[in-house]
């Protein structure tokens, strides 16, 4: 149990959480939601002791321990593997122990390192770890691979890894999706459901909160309150509790208006004076219900495209990567770095000039130069035979694991990655408008929101520009504020309206909620769903992407294909691709005798007879939540319902969840039985 007493807490001069009274129970999985700088992060450094409270105490259990994803990742020599396995710290100090004393030949030394091990269990330490590389998108081939030549984002996957291989009681993850590909993000959600301590997740990915959390810890204008339910569930209740509450101010002002009429009219009257005072009495009494305030939900949009050609763009047998040599020597033939052909880019922050750089290991990321035939043999190839083609209007997501390709294909599409072999074909009125995952780095220092709009619209009125400012939320003085003191959704936010100034007709967006939280990324979905252009979309947000895309490609294993079914079917896929992928690996039996193979087909029997009776009784488990869903949906959307006590709807919200939750995972044991005996009966 952890338990905050008057805590308060500051940063800087500014106080960011004030006499909170707050119990976490042991094992709960807990979301901990609120704008950006209202304190969250800052939360987990006390937690982790690396901050002090200002007033009030924090009792932590004896002896806790606590496991959370580190901010930084040395450049170290030491194999992937073994830097993830170093998250169990006595296991790799035992493991450690034990090679140095065969080293030594110190025979006692290794006993006393082998009754250690087994006693932690760490023989299975590096397949342990292996499995949660695995899992966070790491290939078998990369295991090895020294720390310091991966890229940042395979860092922090690294670290991610290293966090969820430690024993913890309390478990601290900041935003662990944020350099996640959906197939992560999924499989992240499988293991966190496992996981027997308490967890305290800081996410804007609602979803994904959704798929892990048992409570909401909502931290708004320097107080905490927690819910039980996950993010769905607290939205129903807080809009709740908010429309209960102007009820009663509303209330509370009539009174106090007929109240002070009365006294009003009556104090200076001899025979009426008791009841006035009786009445004054009444009006200092009154609990004075602060009003609700209205919390202007952030909107933008992006403007009617001038133009909207039927035919946008289309990729005819191309070959998309990167050339792995620097750039053509003068006379060499081959086509122009960053031509976007006869369409317009409206990027803002991309370099498209030429780079000598090589091709990096891992695939995505490269600047390139498109070289001729006699280059061309030697270029590394991501993509091949790419057939894609974009209409107007059309809206599609990209799914896939990180490194697949994703990034490559958007690149290609927008131009900034020329075919290495086959065509692609713009219309001559198409207006790109791209986001890639390192334009909100590309903003220029010490420039303000408006130095960067002038920059692209120089001879536009400063009053237009200001104006136009001002629909994305950087009104006034926050205009003409540097960058430099910005945050990284403030950025992002920028960069966003740096692209909708150009009137876009094609958005290629990859991964712009990075740095989004929750009411930001509500506004990018409103804009985009509200959208006249096309849209291709890469985004691990599955709420995002459900809410804006209506068709979805999966870029692996160098191709690009249309995916036939929705999230929820791709979810499934990924499940049970994983199973088949398991089943496999697994090693060859040897050769087994008659014997043997008639005691194998007897157990293979009594096997998939048990196997069947659990699928008869999931189905029935599984119809009988359906009825109880009915049942509960019907109450929870019944108005009479909310006009109970709040403790009761918390209830029916947190049965819905777990109703939920159990069906999820009961569904998941039925398709791998069915795998099962499908396979048993081949």
């Amino acid at each position: 149990m952890i338990a905050f007493r008057h805590f308060a807490l500051r940063r800087g001069s500014r106080l960011l959480l004030s006499d909170i009274d707050l119990t976490i129970q042991s094992g709960w999985r807990l979301g901990v939601i609120g704008r950006n700088g209202c304190g969250k992060s800052s939360l987990f450094a006390v937690l982790q002791g690396r901050l002090e409270a200002d007033a009030g105490e924090l009792d932590l259990p004896a002896k806790l321990r606590l496991a959370s994803v580190a901010q930084e990742t040395p450049a170290l020599p030491d194999a992937a593997l073994d830097y993830v396995l170093g998250g169990d710290e006595e296991v790799a100090a035992v493991l450690r122990e034990e090679a140095d004393a065969q080293a030594r030949g110190d025979a006692e030394a290794m006993a006393r390192a082998h009754h250690r091990i087994e006693e932690l269990h760490g023989y299975d330490a590096r397949a342990r770890a292996g499995r949660l590389m695995h899992g966070l998108g790491f290939a078998p081939e990369t295991h090895e691979r020294a720390v310091k030549e991966f890229s940042g984002g395979w860092r922090v996957r690294l670290n991610l890894a290293r966090a969820l291989m430690a024993p913890s009681d309390l478990l601290l993850l900041d935003e662990p999706t944020n350099h996640l590909d959906l197939d992560a993000v999924l499989w992240l959600e499988e293991w966190l459901r496992r996981y027997q301590g308490t967890l305290l997740v800081i996410s804007h990915d609602r979803e994904f909160l959704d798929a892990v959390t048992s409570h909401t810890l909502h931290l708004h204008d320097g107080g905490a309150r927690l819910y039980t339910g996950n993010y769905t569930a607290f939205e129903r209740l807080r809009a709740e509790q908010l429309r209960q509450q102007q009820i009663t101010h509303e209330r509370e002002q009539a009174e106090r208006a007929h109240l002070q009429s009365f006294v009003d009219r009556f104090k200076a009257k001899a025979s009426k004076a008791k009841q006035a005072q009786s009445r004054m009495k009444r009006l200092e009494k009154l609990a004075g219900t602060e009003a609700v305030r209205a919390e202007r939900p952030f909107r933008f949009q992006f403007a009617v495209p001038d133009r909207l050609p039927d035919s946008m763009l289309q990729l005819e047998e191309v070959s998309a990567g990167y050339s792995a040599l620097p750039p053509l020597p003068a006379g060499v033939s081959g086509g122009a770095r960053g031509d976007v052909g006869s369409g317009h880019l409206v990027e803002f922050g991309a370099s498209l000039g030429p780079s000598p750089q090589p091709f990096p290991p891992g695939g995505e990321g490269a600047d390139v130069v498109l070289a001729d035939e006699s280059y061309r043999s030697k270029a590394a190839v991501v993509l091949t035979d790419v057939r894609f083609r974009l209409e107007a209007g059309e809206r599609i997501g990209l799914l896939g694991p990180n490194g697949a390709g994703k990034s490559t294909l958007v690149k290609t599409l927008v131009g900034e990655l020329p075919p290495l072999a086959g065509e692609r074909k713009a219309h001559k009125d198409l207006k790109i408008g791209y986001f890639a995952q390192h334009t909100v780095e590309s903003l220029r220092e010490g420039a303000s929101p408006f130095d960067h709009l002038q920059d692209k619209a120089p001879g536009v009125a400063a009053q237009v520009l200001r104006d136009f400012l001002g629909g994305w939320n950087f009104a006034g003085d926050r205009a003409f504020e540097s960058v430099n003191g910005f945050s990284g959704g403030e950025r992002a936010r920028l960069a966003l309206a740096l692209i909708a100034w150009d009137k876009p007709n094609l958005l290629l967006l990859d991964e712009p909620t990075n740095h989004l939280d929750l009411d930001m990324r509500e506004a990018l979905a409103d804009a985009l769903a509200d959208f006249d252009g096309a849209l291709v979309l890469v985004s691990h947000d599955r709420h995002l992407l459900g809410l804006v895309c209506d068709s979805f490609w999966r870029v692996a294993d160098g191709a690009v294909e249309s995916f036939d079914g929705d999230l929820d079917d791709y979810a499934r896929w990924l499940r049970s691709r994983g199973a088949a992928v398991r089943k496999a690996n697994e090693p060859a039996e040897s050769a087994e005798s008659a014997a043997d193979r008639r005691r194998a087909a007897a157990a293979q029997r009594e096997q998939d007879k048990t196997a069947k009776a659990r699928v008869r009784k999931i189905e029935a488990r599984v119809a009988a939540i359906d009825a109880d869903l009915v049942a509960l949906e019907a109450k929870l959307a019944d108005p009479a319902t909310y006009n109970g006590s709040t403790a009761e709807l918390m209830k029916l919200g947190q049965r819905q969840a777990d109703l939920r939750r159990e069906k999820e995972t009961l569904e998941a044991e039925w398709l791998e039985l069915y795998e099962q005996l499908e396979a048993a009966s081949a």
